[in-house]
């Protein structure tokens, strides 16, 4: 994720998730800091500044998949399904990355195995990480038959 979120409501809400995840697999948030004085860079440098700080956190075997509003939809339990054939293949690591509010340069969308959208509408990069950790977690509790989720 790139840049801390400022919103005190959404970082306990980040909190509770991340709490509730560890439950159910090993997870981590890895916060990429903000770029300083951005305002004097264009989209793309700040795009292209923040892929290389991205990059450094992943290795050649892992999964990379992008929050990205260009990517595939997944109902509730139809993501629940993905996770799971994901977590019984021999994958060494998911990385999900939540992109800038500028979204991603073309060396991130070159590394990514795969994107995914949680929605067709846009939401700010602070917000979209609460609902991808309560979708996550939603994931893991349809896997195992709990019953957080109601159809």
């Amino acid at each position: 994720m790139v840049g801390k979120s400022n919103h005190p409501q959404l970082v306990m809400l980040e909190d509770e998730y991340r709490n509730r995840l560890k439950h159910y697999t090993s997870f981590e948030l890895q916060i990429v800091p903000e770029l300083k004085n951005a305002k004097k860079l264009s989209e793309q440098e700040q795009k292209e500044r923040e892929a290389d700080l991205l990059l450094k956190y992943m290795d050649t075997s892992d999964e990379v998949l992008l929050l990205d509003e260009h990517g595939k939809q997944f109902g509730s339990v139809e993501f629940a399904r993905f996770i799971e054939k994901k977590n019984l293949s021999s994958l060494k690591r998911m990385i999900f990355v939540v992109g800038g509010p500028y979204g991603f340069s073309q060396r991130i969308y070159d590394r990514a195995n795969q994107k995914i959208s949680l929605s067709a509408m846009t939401f700010s990069h602070q917000m979209i990480r609460v609902i991808f950790m309560e979708q996550l977690y939603r994931a893991y509790t349809i896997i195992k038959g709990e019953p957080y989720h109601h159809e």
